[in-house]
């Protein structure tokens, strides 16, 4: 019983905490920067901040990776961040619902009732198109995608955002009378699975710098299918007067960065693995002339990725989900279970709601909270994490309690102990070690779960894996997935001391126990 409440209190004690920090966290607004999950999103945001950064009274937040259009216009919308580089046909076809050709100004006509805006052109045209291998392309003659789409045979491997896009596959497919049935595979992933052969064909960005390095040919779009998608950025309309120094200092990014300079500044993070921000600092300090990067420049080694400056931050952040996450799962599961466990029927239906939500894809859960709280970060994360906590906390509390010999129950009722006398001195301690066994299984559950949180902007060490997956840079996946597996072995070592030490209490005879 005594470890039970230590539980409780050390729960409530990280969840008040956390909470407590918030208003500190809400009173100082810096510019609030996200990027989509590819290489040149994650570019632009930095970018974006570090030309900012200069004439802002506190440092700009970057969010890094936040998923697809949907999930970082979202955030842009309820306020979560301020602004991100976005493209003209994704603005016109995917979020205004409407032609390729609106104007800058219709659009921004179309956008003030949302009280967004679209302006600085950054300079650059990143349109979708569909490439091949060259050797694929001699051999069978193809230089368009008509070309492509007389060949049913060969195997189509596309982005699950260009799959769901209105301006993605379903139109193309119509446009140019495609019969295949792609497969869904993540940006990044696609240049490994066409570069060995698994698919035949891949969507690609034009200023993609593993087109030219891995051999790919970018097929003519004969049929004029895609619009242009000029980089721009979408913003909040209240930021100029909010922060007007800031929002000057990013105009001057107007007409800066060329298509050459975009190719050469995501070769950089592709193929040499150098830093986003490093690419961004010296592109400023370059004042915007060339995102290339010196010939010699090394590769950084895996051992640099896995301790890299981010990781104690990392790992905190990572913590504190997981800690709050689980505490508050504790809070509201142990009492749920308690109060339901000798009401069969209700029982059955509170385990049954929370196994439903066992089943609910994380993603899938993470998009919905983000659209109901109209934030992204560590609340909807929290909570997703916290939901998915609730089943082994609650069923093992239920099972524990269920394991109580009948004899043991009607001893204390013989010596007079009311309800909730027995459930604190007899039930409760002896069901201790099942309900122990329950949070050890939602703390796993959690650590695993909480880099999936990455994807909203919570942190941890999904930002590491997020990352990995959009450069395909294994060893970067990697130096995410090791600490998040030492973590979930440090908290099973724990577990088994906690276990270790009840068993040898129970072990220990009468005169040895403490008065």
């Amino acid at each position: 019983m005594h470890l039970l409440r230590s539980l409780w209190r050390a729960a409530l004690l990280v969840s008040m905490a956390w909470l407590a920090a918030a208003p500190a966290q809400a009173a100082d607004e810096p510019l609030r920067v996200g990027s989509k999950r590819f290489t040149e999103s994650y570019i632009l945001a930095e970018l974006l901040a570090q030309t900012a950064a200069p004439h802002t009274a506190s440092q700009p937040v970057v969010r890094q990776g936040l998923g697809n259009t949907a999930i970082v216009y979202e955030a842009l919308r309820s306020g979560a961040i301020d602004l991100y580089a976005e493209y003209t046909g994704t603005i016109a076809l995917e979020i205004l619902k409407g032609s390729p050709a609106e104007t800058r100004e219709a659009m921004n006509a179309a956008l003030a009732p949302m009280g967004l805006g679209v302006a600085i052109p950054l300079g650059f045209n990143d349109g979708y198109a569909l490439a091949v291998r060259a050797t694929d392309a001699e051999r069978l003659g193809l230089r368009t995608l008509s070309d492509l789409a007389k060949h049913p045979e060969l195997k189509l491997g596309l982005s699950n955002e260009f799959l769901g896009r209105a301006d993605g596959w379903q139109g193309l497919a119509a446009r140019y009378g495609f019969t295949q049935t792609p497969t869904g595979l993540d940006h990044g992933l696609a240049y490994e699975a066409v570069a060995a052969k698994q698919i035949d064909a891949i969507d690609i960005y034009t200023t993609d710098a593993k087109i030219d390095h891995l051999g790919l040919r970018v097929l003519e779009d004969d049929r004029k299918y895609f619009p242009r998608y000029d980089a721009v950025v979408l913003y909040k309309l209240d930021l100029p007067t909010r922060l007007p120094k800031a929002w000057a200092a990013l105009q001057t990014l107007e007409g800066k960065v060329d298509e050459h300079a975009m190719i050469a500044m995501n070769a950089r993070a592709e193929l040499q693995s150098v830093p986003f921000d490093v690419i961004a600092r010296d592109f400023i300090a370059n004042t915007g002339k060339t995102g290339a990067a010196p010939a010699q420049e090394a590769r950084r080694g895996f051992t640099a990725k896995l301790f890299g400056p981010d990781l104690w931050k990392l790992a905190r952040q990572h913590l504190l989900l997981v800690a709050v996450s689980v505490g508050i799962a504790i809070l509201i599961g142990v009492p749920i279970a308690i109060l339901v466990f000798s009401h069969v029927r209700l029982r059955a239906v509170v385990l049954g709601i929370a196994s439903l939500m066992q089943t609910v894809p994380s993603l899938a859960l993470l998009a919905v909270l983000i659209s109901m709280l109209g934030a992204i970060g560590a609340l909807p994360a929290l909570i997703a994490l916290t939901l998915y906590s609730l089943l082994p906390i609650m069923r093992n509390t239920v099972t524990g309690l269920a394991e109580v010999p009948n004899g043991l129950r009607l001893a204390g009722t013989a010596l007079g102990m009311t309800p909730p006398q027995s459930l604190q001195l007899v039930l409760l301690p002896l069901a201790l070690p099942t309900l122990l066994a329950g949070v050890r299984t939602a703390t796993a559950i959690a650590i695993g779960t909480a880099t999936i949180a990455a994807f909203i902007g919570a942190g941890g060490f999904g930002e590491r894996i997020v990352t990995g997956l959009a450069l395909n840079d294994r060893e970067l996946l990697l130096a995410g997935a090791l600490p998040a597996a030492a973590m979930a072995l440090i908290s099973e070592g724990i577990f088994e001391l906690i276990e270790w030490a009840m068993r040898r209490r129970r072990r220990a005879p009468p005169s040895s126990l403490p008065p």
